[in-house]
């Protein structure tokens, strides 16, 4: 099977850290997955009321820039869309755990 690729992305360098990190190495955007895979969370209100506080215009401009490079999807209509994670997004799980590991062991 062919792996995905991201569309419309400009990477500064070819190392494929650096380049995962061009694309959701902010801090929005790995807690919007986070608030996805591990509490279940699907609608604008769902991010908006996370603990961090995340502000409106960041959260709206984090999910279209989820969605433009295909980690997340929505369906429903432009009021009520549920948010969810597409392959590519799941995939970064285990990314996500690993951080949680790290802050667990020495952020604690």
């Amino acid at each position: 099977m062919a792996k995905q690729k991201i569309a419309n992305t400009d990477m500064r360098s070819n190392c494929p850290v650096a380049c995962t990190l061009d694309l959701v190495g902010d801090k929005w955007s790995l807690l919007i997955i986070r608030d996805m895979l591990i509490f279940e969370k699907t609608t604008y209100n769902e991010f908006l009321n996370s603990s961090e506080k995340i502000s409106t215009n960041i959260l709206n401009d984090r999910l279209i820039m989820l969605l433009n490079k295909g980690l997340i999807t929505y369906t429903g209509t432009a009021k009520r869309k549920k948010y969810k994670l597409t392959k590519m997004g799941l995939d970064l799980k285990p990314v996500l755990e690993s951080i949680v590991g790290f802050g667990m062991k020495y952020l604690r």
